[in-house]
């Protein structure tokens, strides 16, 4: 039985191209006498990504400006939000209340909802919020 050679499914890459259509433009301008410099080092131009505003609406704010965010599911986007928020306002005191802290932040990863509120500072609770921080409130208002 006779095997078949194996190929890439892209044909540029054969050539050092990204593409099966750079190959066929090099190719072209080849033809052409125009010499290639295909990805040139000398050839770089810098630019900078735009920035973006965003706003955040806590979901409670408690009388002495705590802010508790509640989280069934702590997705990337989320974490890397309360991430710059904390970066870009550390007057803010946020907290979390979780579904369950003990829930992985992905299938892959051994990190917790807790583990990650520990790395990065935030105080963090299950279920509810904690009669503590309640009190906390207090003390802080009459103060």
């Amino acid at each position: 039985m006779r095997r078949k050679k194996k190929t890439t499914s892209n044909p540029g890459l054969k050539y050092g191209f990204r593409s099966g259509l750079e190959d066929k433009v090099a190719a072209e301008l080849h033809e052409q006498g125009i010499p290639i410099r295909y990805e040139d080092p000398d050839e770089v131009i810098n630019y900078t990504k735009p920035v973006s505003y965003h706003k955040y609406h806590p979901d409670f704010v408690l009388p002495n400006g705590i802010i508790v965010e509640t989280k069934g599911r702590f997705e990337t986007a989320d974490r890397k939000k309360h991430r710059l928020i904390r970066e870009q306002h550390p007057d803010k005191d946020i907290r979390f209340v979780f579904s369950n802290s003990r829930q992985r932040i992905s299938k892959t990863s051994q990190t917790t909802y807790a583990a990650w509120c520990e790395k990065y500072g935030f105080k963090f609770a299950d279920k509810s919020v904690p009669a503590a921080w309640l009190i906390e409130a207090t003390r802080s208002k009459t103060k």
